[in-house]
C-alpha cells in the first residue's frame, strides 16, 4: 500500500483544516517546500497537494508551489484543487504534476471532466469521490450534493476510471480514525465490468500505524495522510520503517 503524505496550500503556507472549514485553519509551516523536502528524506515517494485557494476560487492558485515541489524533490505529486477548465489542467501538468484529482468538476461538467479521461488517459486522472453521509461533495467541501457516492464512482468505472480518492468529511482532521466501513463498500462494490475493483485512495481521520495496516487488510491501493503527521501521531520514521 502506498503511503502519501498530504501537503494543503492556503497562502502559499502549508495548512491543515478540519472537516473542509476553512475557518478552522492551522498553519504548520510557511515554506511547503521545506515539508516536501522532509518527506523526501524520510524515504516518501509520493505527495498529495491540495490548492485550497484553488478550491474556492473555482481556478488554480498556487501552482507555483507545485513547480517548485517538483523541481526540487523527487516527489510524485497529484494535485487537486480549483481544476475546473482545460487551462488548470494544462497548467498543473506543465508544473510537473503526475496525476490530477477531479472532484467537483466531475459532478458539475461531466463532458469535460470524461474528455480528460479520454485526453490523458486514467493513470494521469484520478476521480475525487468525497463526501458526507455518502452524498459527494463539492466546492471545497462547502456544499453536497444529491449524488450517492458508490453509483457516483461505479458509473465513472465505465468511462475508464481506475484511481478514486475518497475521504470522508466527517472524519477529515478529527483523529478519530478512517471509515472502514464505507472504504469496504467501495471497494466490495465498486468493481470493473472486468472484475477489477478500483485503486481506492483512502483519506481522512488516519491517526495511527494500526489504521494503516487496516486500510491495507480492506484493500486501499494507497492512503493519505495528513493531520496525524503533523500534530506528530504517527512519525515519519516509522513509516519509513514499515512502508
Amino acid at each position: 500500500m502506498r503511503i502519501i503524505p498530504a501537503i494543503d496550500i492556503i497562502d502559499g503556507k502549508c495548512v491543515r483544516l478540519t472537516k473542509g472549514d476553512y475557518s478552522t485553519k492551522k498553519i504548520y509551516n510557511e515554506n511547503p517546500i521545506e515539508v516536501a523536502k522532509q518527506f523526501e528524506g524520510a524515504g516518501i515517494e509520493y505527495l498529495h497537494l491540495v490548492d485550497l485557494d484553488g478550491a474556492k476560487a473555482k481556478h488554480i492558485v498556487n501552482y507555483r508551489v507545485l513547480e517548485q515541489i517538483t523541481s526540487k524533490t523527487s516527489l510524485k505529486v497529484d494535485f487537486g484543487g480549483g481544476l475546473k477548465s482545460n487551462e488548470d489542467l494544462h497548467i498543473a501538468f506543465n508544473s510537473g504534476a503526475k496525476q490530477v484529482t477531479g472532484g467537483s468538476i466531475a459532478v458539475t461538467n461531466t463532458e469535460l471532466f470524461e474528455s480528460w479521461i479520454v485526453n490523458y488517459g486514467s493513470s494521469r486522472i484520478i476521480l475525487g469521490a468525497d463526501c458526507n453521509n455518502y452524498k459527494v461533495a463539492v466546492n471545497g467541501w462547502q456544499k453536497s450534493s444529491q449524488l450517492e457516492v458508490l453509483p457516483f464512482i461505479k458509473d465513472y468505472q465505465k468511462k475508464g476510471i481506475r484511481y478514486v480518492i475518497c475521504t470522508d468529511i466527517a472524519k477529515d482532521g478529527m483523529l478519530q480514525g478512517p471509515s472502514y466501513d464505507l472504504y469496504n463498500d467501495i471497494i466490495q462494490n465498486c468493481s470493473s465490468s472486468n472484475g477489477q475493483s478500483v485503486k481506492l485512495i483512502a483519506s481522512g481521520g488516519v491517526t495511527s500505524l494500526d489504521d494503516l495496516n487496516r486500510l491495507e487488510r480492506l484493500g486501499c491501493e494507497a492512503v493519505i495522510i495528513g493531520k496525524a503527521i503533523y500534530e506528530g501521531h504517527i512519525q515519519l520514521r516509522d513509516l519509513e520503517k514499515q512502508y
